[in-house]
């Protein structure tokens, strides 16, 4: 069993970093989903059909209502008519007829009237059996004889007249088309129109009863084409949709058979859940946990493994969702209130206390869980105008706030945020199909306004709480130390000087070499401030603040004199304690000199008692752990070095910095700092610079005469 445990504990050592992404991971996975249960699980109800609503019911889904559509569709094909198409084969063969029978009528008068010159009556019978034969068998069998005779009896002026009123009123109705059910009322249109002309009654009679042979049906029913009639009245009609978030029962509305149906179409009266929401909710929440843990493990990477970070990350990330729920709880289609959700001071936060990328990339993050958060607790629905919104709000606040010299920044970025939350809003508005009043415009706008004041507010309030219960060293917090009235420092001032002129000097320095490796440039200036605090306890031991010709050094043994110098390392570490100072800062002044050896009095030590231990001349450490720490430990041993001499080359610089460097390194004062070699000679390079800056060689005015 022991042997099994050996084996796996190293497998877990080896690990364990990938806890700063997995823990963060999942503890904002599960404050996602069940932040969201709510908005993607589907409510369901017990109701009766005939009942009345105890409350407004809005559909959870997007879904077509097909019995409501296929009723439009058949109300639809219905309406269309029967289509018709005339022949005009049969309406070309009804006019030839009556064109025929005149053409024949003239023919028999002509033939007879050239053989004889008046007709009687049975003249004109056996005409009309003559005439008869010239016709086609269709006219001669449907028309009687008498039509014939009186036709015959007519003038030719007559019949032309008449052939003319007929032929035009019969083309007339047969070409508006003519069916079955109404070849009487065709036959009486002609009718009417030879009852109108000024042809004779005879003449008249006649052709009324030659109508009832011309008007025939000529007007067919065409199945193609009203069958594409009714397939293309069937397309245009648009499917009948229930969208999500519609209302279909309002409260106190009676429950009829209809909206029965609809409530039974859209599932919210299904005892059984609908799992896959449910599912999807598990699935977003897995994928943000993901990018939440990836960048944890950057932080954590990035922060030398500190556990502080991500505490920090997570904490706001849940503030971040604590406060849109509780304005989710409040929002309604009816109003606009995630306006006023101040999103902006979470990407403030992040930006102070993490850095602008994890700012940024976690800002896209909330504003896609905006759009799930205020769907007005509709299933399926994503509130796109609040994503967008919230990324705008955030990524403003991420970029106005450039430079954090001061508090007061945070206020000045809550102006430009006033402009961009009224931007985007007015956007919206003008983007918008529905009409907005002024007092619409001015309220939304308002809204927007508020949101960046709160903002700014919730930001300046709860920065302290981080920067304090966390032990999160920001840049506010450094600036505010390194003002001069600090009780430590305007301590240092007065009852050190030359201490306090020092630590200005290697702050100079030290911070231009961080900045030239990428570390914290002002971490490393305020820890230079307070990191020989300790010296203030008995100033007078250290040379920078001695009187000339007065070393109180010269009348305690080696042993006594060097504890009094090591001391001042845990004596300013117990002062930093006692003020509540930073971690960061404590460290650097614990750290600054390593585990070094007091060589001077160690060798006086030497020379009076050869058994003396080199142990008890070296600070007690530990050895600085950080970039920031192992630069000022570099700079506190050069900048004395250097002032040392009188009017240094910069020959002498290079050669006493890399000298002070290379000690360093070979007494493994640098072992546990993440300083690589390349980056060690860039610090040299930027130390010798500065120092080569601070002692350059000066004009040497003339006198005047008279000046002494």
């Amino acid at each position: 069993m022991k042997n099994r445990w050996r084996k796996i504990l190293p497998f877990f050592k080896k690990r364990r970093k990938y806890l700063f992404a997995v823990i963060p991971a999942l503890i904002i996975g599960a404050t996602v989903f069940f932040t969201l249960l709510d908005n993607v699980r589907t409510d369901t109800y017990d109701i009766q059909r005939f009942a009345v609503s105890e409350e407004t019911i809005r559909s959870p889904i997007t879904i077509e209502n097909k019995q409501e559509t296929d009723q439009r569709i058949r109300e639809a094909v219905d309406a269309v008519p029967d289509r018709y198409s005339i022949s005009e084969e049969v309406t070309e063969e009804r006019l030839n007829y009556i064109n025929e029978i005149f053409e024949a009528v003239f023919k028999v008068k002509e033939e007879h009237d050239e053989d004889a010159g008046e007709a009687i009556e049975d003249i004109y019978r056996e005409e009309a059996v003559e005439l008869k034969a010239l016709l086609s068998e269709e006219i001669s069998s449907e028309i009687s004889e008498d039509v014939f005779v009186l036709l015959l009896q007519q003038s030719d002026a007559a019949l032309i007249e008449a052939e003319t009123i007929f032929s035009q009123a019969l083309e007339e109705v047969l070409n508006q088309g003519i069916r079955v059910e109404n070849i009487q009322s065709g036959i009486t249109n002609v009718d009417r129109a030879i009852s109108y002309s000024d042809l004779n009654e005879e003449l008249q009679g006649a052709l009324i009863e030659l109508a009832d042979f011309a008007v025939v049906e000529n007007s067919f029913f065409d199945y193609e084409e009203t069958a594409q009639e009714k397939k293309d009245a069937a397309t245009l009609v648009d499917p009948v949709i229930i969208r999500a978030g519609e209302t279909i029962v309002r409260e106190g509305q009676t429950i009829t058979n209809e909206i029965y149906e609809q409530l039974e179409l859209v599932g919210v009266l299904s005892q059984e859940g609908n799992i896959y929401p449910i599912l999807a909710l598990g699935f977003l929440a897995a994928v943000i946990a993901y990018f939440f843990g990836y960048e944890s493990f950057q932080i954590a990477k990035n922060r030398d493994w500190s556990i502080l970070p991500i505490v920090a990350t997570v904490l706001i990330s849940a503030l971040a969702i604590f406060i849109m729920k509780i304005q989710s709880v409040f929002f309604d289609q009816s109003n606009a209130l995630y306006l006023v959700t101040p999103i902006a001071a979470i990407a403030i936060l992040l930006k102070i206390l993490i850095s602008d990328r994890t700012a940024i990339r976690l800002s896209i993050l909330y504003a896609i869980l905006a759009a799930f958060m205020f769907n007005n607790y509709i299933a399926g629905m994503l509130h796109v105008e609040a994503a967008i919104y919230f990324l705008f709000s955030q990524l403003a606040a991420i970029v106005l706030m450039k430079k954090i010299s001061e508090r007061l920044v945070i206020l000045k970025t809550a102006i430009g945020l006033i402009l961009i939350h009224s931007a985007v809003i007015i956007l919206f508005l003008f983007l918008s199909f529905e009409k907005y009043t002024w007092f619409d415009v001015f309220l939304y706008v308002g809204f927007g306004i508020a949101a960046a004041c709160l903002s700014a507010i919730l930001a300046i309030g709860i920065l302290p709480l981080f920067e304090s219960f966390l032990g999160t060293l920001t840049d506010m917090k450094l600036l505010q130390l390194s003002n001069p009235n600090q009780p430590l420092l305007k301590k240092l001032l007065v009852e050190a000087p030359g201490t306090y002129h020092h630590s200005v000097m290697v702050a100079n320095i030290s911070e231009t070499a961080c900045e030239a490796v990428g570390a914290n440039g002002l971490l490393a200036r305020v820890g230079s401030y307070y990191h020989d605090i300790g010296k203030t306890v008995r100033p007078g031991f250290f040379i920078e603040n001695q009187m000339p010709n007065k070393n109180p050094h010269d009348l305690l043994p080696p042993k006594e004199s060097a504890d009094i110098i090591i001391r001042h390392t845990t004596d300013g570490a117990n002062m930093l304690k006692a003020h509540k100072m930073p971690k960061e800062i404590i460290d650097i002044a614990k750290q600054h000199h390593s585990n070094s050896l007091v060589q001077f009095f160690y060798v006086k030590a030497k020379e009076l008692n050869p058994e003396t231990e080199e142990s008890d001349f070296r600070y007690p450490g530990p050895k600085p752990e950080t970039k920031e720490t192992a630069i000022i430990c570099i700079c506190d041993s050069v900048e004395p070095a250097v002032r040392s001499l009188q009017d240094p080359t910069p020959e002498q610089i290079d050669s006493i910095v890399s000298a002070i460097i290379s000690s360093k390194i070979s007494d493994g004062q640098l072992d546990n700092s993440p300083l690589t070699l390349r980056e060690l000679k860039t610090i040299q390079h930027s130390i010798c610079d500065s120092l080569k800056g601070i002692f350059h060689s000066r004009i040497q005015y003339p006198k005047e005469e008279g000046d002494k």
